[in-house]
This record gives structure tokens, C-alpha cells and sequence, in this order.
């Protein structure tokens, strides 16, 4: 898909200046590339479960967005735009609406992967035709870096605290990507910051232009929780995805199709390395921790070449 990138980055702002999010903040970079994908004729209601986004984006009576936006609890982003989609349906069949709407909703891993899942999996076995946005953090970092089952295997949060008696967390992180894809939708996507940011735009585009229900998984740092430098967080994406910790893929009817693959892939330590979280794993005596962060790396990277080959 072609696109012409200065008429793109042209386009009016649909997530305004002024908010409260950290600089650098890997939630806002997503919210911003994801609405600009949005046709300049329509309207859209945003949906937002509580988290980092949501308190700094929403301080009632005042939002981010240009568009008509819910603050959703943690638990229910998904059932409420699900709703909401269903009212605007009965609504324009009824010839009370003429304009056309777009209804995505953001929340983050926490959110996602772990309060609000069962909402999620719902609206998206209903097919309704919206977007879920994840802006993928890797823990509960609007309360204090709590670890979720979003975050990796031995990192260090406040409620795994890495030391003498723990390398970090014990699990490894949940595919939330591919448990989307089981409920058959027609669109469901993973993706980061990668140069341009033609990658996260363009499945951005597919996702609400797509008719039904859509998923997007977007690996989103955070520079408090990950502990690197602000400027840092183009270079670590690209160093997830050169890694293969974070692929970039699509599953489009059920078709797993891989977007990229690295000419060299490198070694995980490249990307653990810039992430304060994971500074006790390059203590002496840690090689075997490293060892097995690679080792589930090139399982799941072995299982989605496995995947996009059928």
C-alpha cells in the first residue's frame, strides 16, 4: 500500500497538545499515528479503559481528542464501544444519523491482557466493527509499575522486585496477539515504532477500514517503567523487532503473514541491554537467565514463521 507520507503528516491533529502524558511516552506516539489514519470526513468515538492514557489524555470536563470520546473503567472498554457501535447501527437504520462514524478504543496491556479480556474477547467474537487499540507497556505503570501478564520474563517491576531472592518476574509474557486471532476476526495486527512509521500507519488504516472487528497490539514503551533515555525509543523498537522479541505480522481472514524479517537476527541482550528492568540480568552469574529469555524468543519466533508458511 502506497501512501503519500507529507500529505499524511499533513493531516489536522485528532489527538491535541497539552496533555499530561510523560515526554516520550510510547501510549501518546500510538494514539497520534493511530487516528491519523482516520479519513478527514469521518467522525469517530474514542474509547479509553482507565490507565496512564486515560489519566493524562481526560480530566473531566477536558479531553485529548477532537473526537467524541468515553472513559471507560478498566473492565469494560471493550463491551462499551461494542454498545455503542450497536446503538449507532440502530440508530442509522432509523435515518437518525447520516454521518459516518469509527469507534476504536484504546486501553493498555494491563487493561487488555488482564482486566479487561473477557469484555474484549466478547465484543470481538460479536464481530463488531470497531478497532481495540493496545498500546503495550508491559505493566501497570499509571499505578506504580506493577507487573501485568503482558510483562517479560525477568523484569524487574515493584511487585517482582529483582534482588537476591528474585530474578524479576517468573512468567513468561502472554501472546495476546494470537488469542485475538483464535476468535477469527478479519483483522488483527502487531506492531511498534519503526522509521516513518509506515508499519503502525498502514495497519492502523487496514484495522479501520476493515469491516468487523479488528485488533491491534502495539508495542508502546515507557521510559519510567523501562528505564531508558526519552530519546532512546526509536532505536530500542527497532531493536525489539530486530531481535524478534516484538514481530511485526497480520492476520487477515485467519492468514498469518509476516511483515518483516530481519537479514540479521540479533541477539537479545541488544535489546535487554538499553532497559534499566533488566540491568540484573548482566550480573555475573546471570548468563543462564539470558540464555533462557533467547530461547523462548527463537520458540515463539520459530512458531510464527511456522504460522505465516501455511
Amino acid at each position: 500500500m502506497a501512501y503519500n507520507f507529507k500529505e499524511v503528516m499533513n493531516k489536522p491533529e485528532r489527538f491535541a497538545p497539552g496533555h499530561r502524558l510523560c515526554a516520550g511516552c510510547g501510549a501518546g506516539i500510538t494514539v497520534r499515528t493511530v487516528l491519523r489514519a482516520l479519513k478527514e470526513e469521518d467522525h469517530a468515538v474514542i474509547g479509553n479503559a482507565t490507565g496512564c492514557l486515560e489519566v493524562s489524555s481526560f480530566m473531566y470536563p477536558y479531553t485529548a481528542y477532537e473526537d467524541s470520546y468515553i472513559h471507560n473503567a478498566f473492565a469494560c472498554a471493550g463491551a462499551t464501544l461494542a454498545g455503542v457501535e450497536t446503538a449507532y447501527n440502530a440508530l442509522k437504520k432509523r435515518g437518525k444519523i447520516d454521518e459516518s462514524y469509527k469507534f476504536i478504543t484504546f486501553g493498555g496491556d494491563g487493561g487488555t491482557y488482564d482486566i479487561g479480556i473477557q469484555s474484549l474477547s466478547g465484543a470481538m467474537e460479536r464481530g463488531h466493527d470497531m478497532v481495540y487499540v493496545c498500546y503495550d507497556n508491559g505493566a501497570y505503570m499509571n499505578t506504580g509499575i506493577q507487573r501485568s501478564s503482558a510483562t517479560p520474563r525477568f523484569a524487574d517491576t515493584t511487585t517482582t522486585p529483582a534482588g537476591k531472592v528474585s530474578n524479576g518476574k517468573l512468567q513468561p509474557r502472554k501472546d495476546l496477539a494470537s488469542i485475538i486471532a483464535s476468535h477469527n476476526i478479519p483483522y488483527v495486527a502487531q506492531s511498534t515504532f519503526t522509521p516513518a512509521m509506515k508499519d503502525l500507519y498502514e495497519k492502523s488504516e487496514k484495522a479501520i477500514y476493515t469491516p468487523g472487528a479488528a485488533f491491534l497490539n502495539v508495542m508502546s514503551p515507557c521510559p519510567r517503567g523501562w528505564r531508558y533515555d526519552t530519546p532512546d525509543i526509536l532505536r530500542i523498537c527497532q531493536l525489539a523487532v530486530d531481535t524478534c522479541y516484538w514481530p511485526l505480522f497480520e492476520v487477515i481472514d485467519g492468514k498469518w503473514i509476516l511483515n518483516y524479517e530481519p537479514k540479521k537476527k540479533l541477539p537479545i541482550e541488544d535489546f535487554l541491554r538499553e532497559q534499566g528492568r533488566f540491568k540484573h540480568l548482566f550480573k555475573p552469574g546471570n548468563e543462564e537467565l539470558i540464555a533462557q529469555f533467547q530461547a523462548e524468543v527463537d520458540k515463539r519466533w520459530e512458531d510464527l514463521l511456522y504460522k505465516c508458511s501455511r
